[in-house]
């Protein structure tokens, strides 16, 4: 399995947000929750309608899930960019049943497939031009910009550390790509 990379440049993310959103809500959806929430790709495409909307058509605050891998319970309010994705997608769903996968394959009764998630996600990143030889992408690619982007703004890393659910700063660091180069311009570009 090759390692693939967070979606460092902002530009690069908005481009792909708006290729998506031409494209359909599905994909858009996706996204747009993936980047900000964190979730493995495993949890955002086992998503129904009910774990994102009530049974009287408002959304909900949070998103409440077990995690397949951990077995965890993950709690977390929904962002003002996934609220208006998510909105957006649902009006687009036609009366949607609340056990209606949220991002359903357009063949089969089921959600799309994590096969189907790395294709939409490497046929934009190409589209939006993302190289994909040297900035490799995949579904995973979504959970590791939510940490990078997170990390960026300058959240605390153990805040970061928890929220994906890792065993060590370390290997928090490693898994959203700041590397030894990042770490020294703080040593470089701090001249007290």
């Amino acid at each position: 399995m090759n390692t693939v990379e967070p979606i460092r440049d902002k530009r690069k993310l908005e481009k792909m947000k708006k290729l998506l959103r031409e494209a359909g809500t599905r994909d858009y959806c996706m996204f747009v929750l993936g980047i900000n929430s964190g979730l493995r790709i495993s949890d955002l495409l086992s998503l129904r309608v009910k774990d994102v909307m009530y049974e009287d058509g408002k959304l909900r605050d949070r998103i409440s899930i077990t995690e397949q891998k951990t077995g965890k319970i993950k709690d977390f309010p929904i962002s003002e960019s996934s609220g208006k994705a998510l909105r957006e997608h649902l009006s687009s769903l036609k009366n949607p049943e609340l056990d209606a996968w949220l991002f359903p394959s357009r063949k089969s009764s089921e959600p799309i497939t994590r096969v189907q998630a790395w294709r939409i996600l490497n046929d934009i990143a190409g589209r939006a031009g993302i190289s994909t030889s040297t900035e490799p992408i995949g579904t995973h690619t979504l959970r590791k910009t939510f940490g990078y982007h997170a990390y960026k703004m300058g959240m605390d890393l153990s805040v970061i550390q928890k929220l994906l659910n890792h065993s060590s700063p370390g290997v928090t660091l490693a898994y959203i790509g700041i590397t030894r180069d990042d770490l020294d311009k703080v040593y470089l570009n701090l001249n007290l």
